[in-house]
């Protein structure tokens, strides 16, 4: 399939095609199009909003990742967390933290506990 074919999908999709929608988050995530599917998980398709997450965590975009999270996105919330956690973020652990995520506030607490056992030595 073509991206001229686009077009058509989308009207299908729009028109409730389930199978077109299928076929645009397919044709999205493949080439990393945040924006299509952005509109699809807009429009309430949890498989749109499912792969959005996972570009995300592999771009390592934390601002998509917080924008999704923001909006609920508990798989968002948790790809935010590794993230920051890899990175060694503790400001974006805090405030993960702060807003009542648990799992950053233990990804903190280890890190705290770590650094402390670090200078303990």
């Amino acid at each position: 399939m073509s991206d001229s074919e686009l077009p058509g999908l989308r009207e299908q999709a729009a028109r409730g095609d389930l199978d077109a929608v299928a076929e645009l988050i397919e044709r999205a995530a493949e080439r990393g199009d945040f924006g299509e599917l952005r509109l699809l998980a807009d429009a309430g398709s949890r498989d749109a909003a499912d792969q959005l997450v996972e570009l995300a965590a592999e771009k390592g975009d934390a601002e998509e990742l917080r924008r999704l999270a923001s909006l609920g996105n508990s798989g968002a919330a948790d790809e935010l967390v590794q993230l920051a956690a890899d990175k060694g973020d503790l400001d974006e652990l805090r405030r993960l933290a702060a807003g009542g995520n648990s799992d950053a506030a233990g990804v903190l607490a280890e890190l705290s506990d770590e650094t402390l056992g670090e200078d303990d030595e």
